[in-house]
């Protein structure tokens, strides 16, 4: 079955660095676009960053431009986030997102904190 499992979550100082992962299963992940979002608590889901298929061209929301980077390796079935320059607005349950045609998966989530 369908599966988008997201790790790397934790808690990280400002100024910090983590890097999510997500590997897909049950669909073919190379013809998907790929997106995380995140969900910040009494806000709305927002996206972070997209990375679509063919030409891998990438998208940031303005708040990380700079700060996060996605990636993907189609040949682990995996796509990264990586970010740095960590501030306590990035905290939020950050998920991943697959889409193609009338497809939509997600991921169950990974919470990041940002605190000292």
């Amino acid at each position: 079955q369908v599966q988008l499992v997201e790790s790397g979550g934790g808690l990280v100082q400002p100024g910090g660095s983590l890097r999510l992962s997500c590997v897909a299963s049950g669909f073919f992940f190379r013809y998907y676009d790929m997106t995380w979002y995140r969900q910040a608590p009494g806000k709305e889901r927002e996206l972070v960053a997209s990375i679509t298929y063919p030409t891998d061209t990438t998208n940031y929301a303005d708040s990380v431009k700079g700060r996060f980077a996605i990636s993907r390796d189609n040949a682990k079935n995996t796509v990264y986030l990586q970010m740095s320059s960590l501030k306590p607005e990035d905290t939020a349950v950050y998920y991943c997102n697959a889409a193609f045609a009338d497809d939509d998966f997600w991921g169950q989530g990974t919470q990041v904190t940002v605190s000292s």
